[in-house]
Formats: C-alpha cells, sequence, structure tokens
C-alpha cells in the first residue's frame, strides 16, 4: 500500500509540476473542458432519462376473473381493489356493485384473500357470505352484489403474449452512460488538480478513482446475477460525482469523508433494496421504523448541538452526523401501508400521530427546513392512504395552527424570513449569502468558470446550503439544471410506476421518496437564490455531507423496489428461502416473472 501511494505521488507530483510550468496550458484546458463537460452529462443522462420515462411497462399478471359472459379481467397488482368506480384496478359497471366493493389481495405465499369493504349488495364466496375477509383459491366462484366471478389462472397463450411484451421492454443497456461517466471523472479530477496546483493531495484522484471502481464493481455484480436497469444507479453516480467535485473545491480534506459517505450510501441502498423485498418481513418490522424515527429526533434534542441556529447535529469524536437524514427513512418505511391495513381507518390515525411527534420534535429543535420536508412527505403518503382531500384540509389547517404557535413560543424564528424577498436590501447581514450566491451564478453563465475556478466556496454552507450557487458558477446553468432534471426524473417515474405497483406500500413508499426528493431540491435551488427562505436543506446527492448522502441513496433504495420491469434490479421476489406447494407456486408465479428459474429451483436470494 506504501508502494502504491508513493507512486500515486510521484505521478501527482509530475501532473502539477506540468501545469505549474506551463500554466497557459491550464487555461486552454479549463477553457475547452467547459464546453465538453455538458456534452458528456448529456451523454450520461440521455439514455437513463429516456429509459426511465418513455418505455411503456407492460403490467404482470397474476390471476384473472372470468365474468359472466366469459371475458376476463386480468389481475395486475398483488392488491386489487374491486367496484363500480372507474379508478378501481378492477373495473365492473354493474348497478348493483357498489363503487368500491371488495379487494382481492395475494399474500406473498401466493394465497389470496377477499375482502368486503362495506358493500351493500354483500359478497360471497362458493355461495358463502364474506363478513369481512374470506380465502379464495383457483376456480372459486365470488360474487359480488349477485354477479358471479369465477377466480382462475391464466391461460398459457396469454401469459406468453404477455412474457413476450415484458422482454421487449427491458430496461436500456446503461454501458455506454457509464462509460462517458467513466471519461467525466477522469476530466473533472484533471480539472480540480490544474485548479488547485501544487496544493492538490493524493487524495484527489483517488477519491474519484475509488467512485469509478466502486461504480463499475457494482454493475459488474449485479450482471453476474442477470439484473438489468441501472438507469437510477446511474443518475445517482453522475449526481455524486458533482458532489466529488463540489467538495474538492469548498473542502479537499473532506474527500475521504465523502466518498466513504458514497460507500455507505451504496450499501444502504442495496441493504434497504433487499430488504424491501420481502413483504412481510416489512410489515413487522413498521413499528419498529417509527420507534427509530422518533427515537433518532428524540436524541438529537437531547443531546444535539446547535449549528446555523438548529439543533441538529450529533457529535461522536471527530464524527458528527444529522440523524433526521436517517429518520426521513424511517419515517417513510413506517408510514407506507399495504392495502389490508388502509381497511382500517385507526391505521392513518396512528401515522398522524406519527407524523405530529416527529415534525413537533424538529420544531423544538428549530430544524424548520426538515420539519417542512416531512410534512410535505406526510401529505403525500396521507392522501395516498385516504384520498380524502377534506380530512388532508383539516389537517393543513392544523399545521398552520401548530407553526402558530411555535412562533409564539419562539419569535426570533421569524427574524430568519425577514430578508425573503429582500435580499439584495440586506446585502451586508441576513441576505449576504443569497446575493453571493446569485452573484456567483450569475458569472458562471452557461458554462461554468470551471471545476475549483470559483470564489464561492469561501462563502459558509456554499457546498451544502447553497451548493446550487457552486454548480453554476463552477459547472455552468446547463449542468445545475441537468442535475435538477435528474432528480425530477425520479419522481416522475415512481408517479408512472404507479399503474404497475404490486403492493400499495411500494407505490405509497416510491411516491413519498420521489416528492420528497423534488421538496428537498426545490428548497434547496430556490433557496440560495431567494425565491423560497433559505431553510438549510440539502441538496440530494450533490451537496456536500456524510448523512444527506447516506439518506439520497436510502430514498433511491424505495423508488428501485417498484420498479417491476422484467429482471430489474431490485425486482420484488417471495421471501428467501421458502417452500411453496405445487398449487401456491402456479397460483403466486406471474406472466414473465425474471426470477421464476430461482424460484422453481428454491434457490435462496
Amino acid at each position: 500500500m506504501e508502494q502504491v501511494m508513493t507512486a500515486l505521488q510521484t505521478a501527482l507530483d509530475t501532473v502539477t509540476g506540468f501545469f505549474a510550468a506551463y500554466p497557459i496550458a491550464v487555461s486552454w484546458y479549463t477553457a475547452f473542458i467547459r464546453f465538453i463537460f455538458p456534452v458528456l452529462a448529456v451523454l450520461i443522462l440521455f439514455r437513463a432519462v429516456r429509459s426511465l420515462l418513455k418505455i411503456p411497462h407492460t403490467p404482470e399478471t397474476w390471476g384473472q376473473l372470468s365474468l359472466p359472459n366469459g371475458a376476463p379481467m386480468l389481475l395486475t397488482h398483488w392488491e386489487n381493489i374491486i367496484g363500480r368506480g372507474k379508478n378501481c384496478d378492477v373495473f365492473l359497471n354493474y348497478p348493483s356493485i357498489s363503487r368500491q366493493h371488495a379487494a382481492l389481495c395475494r399474500s406473498e405465499e401466493g394465497e389470496w384473500t377477499i375482502y368486503d369493504l362495506g358493500s351493500k349488495g354483500g359478497t360471497l364466496v362458493n355461495g358463502q357470505p364474506v363478513e369481512s375477509s374470506a380465502s379464495v383459491k383457483m376456480g372459486d366462484t365470488i360474487t359480488l352484489g349477485g354477479v358471479p366471478l369465477v377466480f382462475l389462472p391464466q391461460t398459457v397463450a396469454e401469459r406468453e403474449t404477455l412474457e413476450e411484451q415484458r422482454r421487449a421492454e427491458r430496461p436500456a443497456a446503461m454501458w455506454p452512460s457509464f462509460l462517458w461517466l467513466t471519461v467525466f471523472q477522469v476530466l473533472a479530477c484533471l480539472q480540480l488538480i490544474a485548479a488547485t496546483g501544487t496544493e492538490a493531495t493524493v487524495m484527489l484522484p483517488l477519491a474519484f478513482l475509488g467512485l469509478t471502481v466502486v461504480m463499475w464493481l457494482y454493475v459488474a455484480v449485479l450482471r453476474c446475477t442477470r439484473c438489468v436497469g441501472f438507469e437510477m444507479e446511474t443518475i445517482a453516480f453522475f449526481l455524486s460525482t458533482l458532489s466529488l467535485a463540489v467538495t474538492a473545491s469548498s473542502a479537499p480534506g473532506s474527500l475521504f469523508k465523502q466518498f466513504c459517505a458514497i460507500l455507505l450510501g451504496l450499501v444502504l441502498f442495496l441493504v434497504l433494496g433487499l430488504f424491501l423485498r420481502d413483504l412481510d418481513r416489512v410489515r413487522r418490522t413498521r413499528w419498529l421504523m417509527a420507534a427509530a424515527a422518533i427515537g433518532l429526533l428524540g436524541i438529537t434534542l437531547v443531546f444535539g448541538r446547535s449549528k446555523y441556529g438548529a439543533v441538529n447535529w450529533i457529535s461522536l469524536g471527530p464524527l458528527s452526523f444529522q440523524p433526521s437524514e436517517i429518520a426521513k427513512l424511517c419515517y417513510i418505511f413506517a408510514g407506507s401501508a399495504t392495502l389490508e391495513r388502509l381497511f382500517h381507518k385507526r391505521n392513518i390515525t396512528l401515522f398522524i400521530v406519527l407524523t405530529g411527534v416527529c415534525i413537533g420534535l424538529l420544531g423544538l429543535m428549530s430544524d424548520f427546513g426538515t420539519a417542512a420536508i416531512f410534512f410535505v412527505t406526510f401529505l403525500v403518503i396521507a392522501y395516498l392512504r385516504s384520498g380524502d382531500f377534506a380530512t388532508l384540509s383539516l389537517i393543513c389547517g392544523g399545521a398552520v395552527f401548530g407553526a402558530g404557535i411555535i412562533v409564539k413560543f419562539k419569535p426570533y424564528i421569524l427574524s430568519r424570513f425577514a430578508s425573503w424577498g429582500h435580499a439584495w436590501e440586506a446585502a451586508s447581514t441576513t441576505g449576504y449569502q443569497q446575493t453571493r450566491t446569485m452573484s456567483a451564478a450569475a458569472s458562471g453563465g452557461l458554462l461554468g468558470m470551471g471545476a475549483g475556478k470559483g470564489w464561492l466556496h469561501r462563502i459558509p454552507a456554499a457546498d451544502t446550503d447553497l451548493v446550487f450557487g457552486m454548480l453554476c458558477e463552477e459547472w455552468g446553468l446547463l449542468i445545475a439544471v441537468l442535475a435538477v432534471c435528474a432528480i425530477i426524473t425520479l419522481a416522475f417515474f415512481a408517479v408512472r410506476a404507479c399503474r404497475v405497483g404490486r403492493s400499495s406500500y411500494y407505490i405509497i413508499a416510491a411516491c413519498a421518496a420521489g416528492s420528497l426528493l423534488v421538496f428537498q431540491t426545490c428548497l434547496n435551488v430556490f433557496g440560495s437564490v431567494d425565491l423560497l427562505p433559505l431553510t438549510g436543506v440539502t441538496f440530494p446527492f450533490v451537496s456536500n455531507g456524510g448523512s444527506a448522502m447516506m439518506s439520497a441513496w436510502g430514498l433511491l433504495a424505495f423508488l428501485k423496489a417498484t420498479d417491476t420491469r422484467e429482471n430489474a434490479s431490485f425486482a420484488i421476489r417471495r421471501g428467501p428461502g421458502r417452500e411453496l406447494t405445487e398449487e401456491a407456486r402456479l397460483r403466486a408465479e406471474p406472466v414473465g416473472d425474471p426470477f421464476a428459474e430461482k424460484e422453481e429451483s428454491h434457490e435462496e436470494d
């Protein structure tokens, strides 16, 4: 290891010596590379964005209901609402059927259960009334409001047709994007070395080299398991590369820490993604996650230290982290719910209590940026769980009342927003950060001044709360806008995936994670240019900070879990090592299941 480090330092000294001897070469390289970086960024993101947004998703089919006239109604989810409402998963236009008559749900073992949703016409299985729920098997007759439906598996011809459609929708190959991203990383590293000069340390090339190796190693390992579909990871690695570049400009001594944060974030992404594949295990862990969210915020309130006016940091020796970033993951994990849990209204009440406790603790910590993020995430989850605008209106009214109470007891909070919209009028006081950020962003233009060539990094929080300004200054408006669009793409994918999601849990979690990422990005971007109050939140994946980086990768796992395309990396399987009967296997096996061969051989995941 010592010899390797010596060799790297010698090579770095040679490069920096050349740049020192020929300063004109640095100027020409920076001038030329400013035009190349936006082109590379477009090449990196184009395939990933197009694949996430353009490829249609053919739903998986888990069975069908045969109508009295013989027409099939396909079951494309694990949880299916049946009724006369046009938003139902199975739409039956019969006057005797209620708008939301019943729900037909599948367990991970392939067992089906039907729930009566308080219908007027009643629900029967093989002539027996269903009081609340009843088990259903293939071949059973389900009668809804006097309309008989036969529960059947798919025919072989139907299965083959859908399998062919799903194979045609395989995710796009991402290796061209990874090649362009590797070129981007090499050129960015050289630019930063040229800008830093003789002050450059060996950690600079090591961090970029390490990210490149980790990126390709990740793809190679998952490709060995026949997995494809790395669009989300492409976006995350691209934004993480920008994070390393921002850190190298503003805090070179934190490069190793930021690289480790990216590595730990990737590990969290994999672990959480694997954990989410077993829905039964997720159900059992929800209460633990709720307690973890409250515990993390409570510990921060008691033992945390204040930074920029908010008590949201915990220090352990030389290390410091923000527990609230991990609490976001626990909150979404606990707040999402499967369909059968949504039948019980008390569950939404418990979720409101959880939200009130979390936001109350954040208010006591004076971390109002994170409190706003929690509240917006709550609105998304609460609407998806209840679909009731009236309830949400009452909740919003209660939130406004609660905010008024907090301001009453902490009037100094209003002073933080006094410069909102008037930053230039207080350029030397409360608007100091925003005015410098806007000036730096304007000086960058479309192409930027070059990585490491800016001056905004001298302003406090430039690489965290004001990082959008650093991107505009050093990398140009084009790349800064592409970074924002990359985050928005992830949220659009979550919305599109709702149509083919297997369980309401994955749909709610993905939409909540996507909304959180977009809202947090908006607060960071608009706050730094004085379009919104500066709330002190980070830009996902880009801002310097270990806790924020790990949180962003963890949120990405919720988005990945809802990807049901064939051979997608985290396509959801049944729990590992479960032995199924032949009858249950036939019921459970979906059309085009990319893991059917592994399940038939009973291999563990």
